[in-house]
């Protein structure tokens, strides 16, 4: 349930928060800057709070704090009038936002450990969030007007919190880090150059997140066409996660990585030549063997190389990577690619960084296969 509402406020600030601004007036290079905001916060929060987890061990008294700063921040970004007032209210928002996917994860991590269950059987819940979220939300958007964005947003955030005093803590009682293992985990050559090549592939990824509901306006598309595309997307994800859950041992992760970036690569180049907006939606199913294969064999790799008593700051890691340094880039750079060149170079763009990571992760795997090289300190 707690999985669910909170992917439906995901689903919101992903889906709606670009056409919410451009609403309101902002210009292209404004969104791409308010877009870059959270990423750039996100670096430096998902470490303190994923940190404060571990030392404190506790999971449900952290995203508590998070949820209730999300509820007063989000009130301040609706009312904000100018766009430097606004960008500050809105880093304060992204400061509390930001953290909380990566913390339910090394719940969920945690909590499969003892149960017997898989990441998948909870983690889609969050997919059929999502696409409550923007089909549902689309439909009350096309009817009301793109005004209404604020108050979904409260009502979103409102549930989840009723929702987070219903967990278990799983943290508990367990056992309380130690800096220097962390520290060890941070220097460690087959994690970093892992987490270079999972910045690569999220450039490309961000760059769809940030700018799909701008190309598809651009293309003519409506409010309700938008949160279609990404119910699509989101509900795409739910197959190849339970699939994954069942057979994905029999996949090495490095070529299961690779394979998403062709297909990514694939899947972008085709949304760079499209012109009508209702191919979106049929392209948009190319996401669940992209970003699904992704997310799931790259939090199974995770879940080898990092300790349970680093849970929370190894995730904390690895969202600063695929979420908060690669959307800063996606942000910064494709705002500014799309007011000067268009939608479809930054796509285009995207394609070529996804099969760039591709071929990095399957040239490291033939590597490690072949030479036994790429020590993991």
């Amino acid at each position: 349930m707690f999985t669910f509402s909170f992917f439906m406020t995901m689903g919101i600030v992903v889906t709606f928060f670009p056409l919410y601004f451009d609403y309101k007036g902002y210009s292209k290079i404004q969104i791409g800057l308010l877009y870059a905001i959270g990423p750039l916060i996100g670096i430096a929060t998902n470490l303190l709070w994923g940190f404060l987890s571990d030392r404190f061990q506790t999971v449900k008294k952290i995203m508590i704090i998070l949820i209730l700063g999300q509820l007063v921040t989000a009130i301040l970004v609706s009312t904000a009038g100018w766009f430097s007032l606004l960008y500050v209210c809105l880093a304060a928002f992204f400061f509390f936002q930001q953290p909380v996917n990566s913390l339910n994860d090394s719940q969920v991590m945690l909590h499969i450990r003892s149960s017997g269950k898989s990441y998948a059987s909870f983690r889609v819940y969050g997919s059929i969030g999502f696409a409550v979220s923007a089909g549902g939300f689309g439909l009350i958007l096309r009817a009301y007007g793109t005004g209404l964005t604020p108050i979904l947003l409260f009502i979103t955030i409102g549930c989840t919190l009723i929702i987070l005093f219903l967990l278990k803590d799983t943290r508990q009682g367990g056992k309380k880090m130690a800096f220097g293992g962390m520290v060890n985990i941070i220097r460690s050559k087959k994690f970093i150059w892992f987490l270079a090549l999972v910045i690569i592939m999220s450039v490309s990824h961000r760059f769809n997140d940030g700018f799909l509901a701008l190309y598809m306006r651009q293309l003519g598309a409506s409010d309700s066409l938008i949160g279609y595309a990404w119910m699509t997307s989101a509900l795409s994800e739910i197959p190849v996660f339970f699939y994954l859950s069942r057979h994905g041992h029999r996949f090495k992760e490095l070529p299961l990585l690779a394979f998403a970036g062709v297909i990514y690569a694939f899947r972008f180049v085709m949304m760079s030549f499209i012109q009508d907006p209702v191919w979106v939606i049929g392209i948009q199913l190319l996401h669940s063997l992209t970003f699904g294969v992704f997310l799931f064999t790259a939090n199974r790799y995770l879940s080898q190389i990092i300790p349970d008593e680093y849970r929370s700051s190894g995730q904390a890691i690895f969202a600063v990577a695929w979420s908060s340094i690669a959307g800063l880039i996606s942000g910064t750079a494709g705002g500014w690619i799309y007011n000067e060149a268009g939608g479809s170079t930054v796509y285009m763009i995207a394609a070529c960084l996804s099969i760039t990571s591709a071929i990095g992760f399957l040239c490291t795997y033939l590597f490690q296969k072949n030479e036994g090289a790429l020590p993991s300190r």
